[in-house]
């Protein structure tokens, strides 16, 4: 399995945290499991250099297994909560745990050749770029809001998100569960947890904060990723991805 990863163009890091290629040159399938990790993704794959499918995920709150075949290559764009607002432009409530197959003229990527994957990456960027540049200016609490729960990485409580957002908290609620298919405390459970997967595959086992102590810790990954912190350390066969790619990033 070949993992690579790359920044979005400085304009997009509110609305993009990577773009990633996986590539199974094998030629046996590959299994994985995949944790929630808080982000969603359009995912654009290949077959024998094929352009396969095109497909748009929502929020995970549950672990996921994935199967990928020989010969395919997957191109990703790894989506903040605010590219729902300013790229989308769709509720992804009813894509919770799911994915679903656009069209391939997606973003033109149809139309797109090069055999270049520092080129498809810049490709994006002047797509994604355009999409932000061509909207409207949002409701400014919605992009307080999921910013804030960004750069926080989902460690406040509700009360200091809807302070900061000057939006009551049945509001917020109301609005998270209509655009992203869960609570507010729900997301900010998987992102807490998830920014923990690099401090468990170095080994520690104790957080560091987000958590009341060393049973809450394990409770909350156990709840996002049906697995303790010690099995998900081990890691055994690789089958973790997440955990698997962590020294690539």
């Amino acid at each position: 399995m070949i993992y690579d990863q790359q920044q979005p163009h400085q304009n997009l890091r509110d609305y993009i945290r990577c773009y990633w290629k996986i590539e199974n040159n094998k030629e046996n399938f590959q299994q994985y499991t995949i944790f929630p990790d808080g982000f969603f993704d359009l995912l654009i794959c290949y077959h024998n250099d094929n352009l396969e499918n095109i497909f748009l995920s929502g929020l995970w709150n549950h672990k996921t297994n994935v199967i990928i075949s020989p010969e395919t290559t997957i191109y990703g764009v790894q989506f903040r909560l605010l590219a729902v607002e300013n790229i989308i432009q769709e509720h992804i409530s009813s894509l919770l745990n799911k994915i679903k197959r656009l069209d391939k003229t997606y973003l033109r990527i149809d139309e797109y050749h090069e055999n270049n994957d520092y080129c498809l990456f810049e490709y994006l960027n002047k797509c994604l770029l355009s999409c932000i540049e061509e909207q409207k200016i949002i409701d400014s609490r919605k992009s307080v809001l999921l910013k804030s729960i960004n750069q926080t990485k989902g460690n406040k409580t509700i009360e200091y998100y809807s302070q900061q957002a000057n939006w009551s908290k049945r509001q917020i609620n109301r609005y998270f569960q209509s655009t992203f298919g869960l609570s507010l405390k729900s997301y900010c459970n998987i992102r807490k947890g998830a920014t923990t997967y690099s401090q468990i595959k170095n080994g520690e086992l104790y957080p560091e904060e987000g958590y009341f102590d060393q049973s809450h810790f394990i409770k909350g990954i156990k709840k996002i990723t049906g697995f303790t912190p010690s099995t998900l350390l081990k890691n055994e066969n690789d089958r973790f991805l997440q955990f698997s790619i962590i020294n690539n990033k």
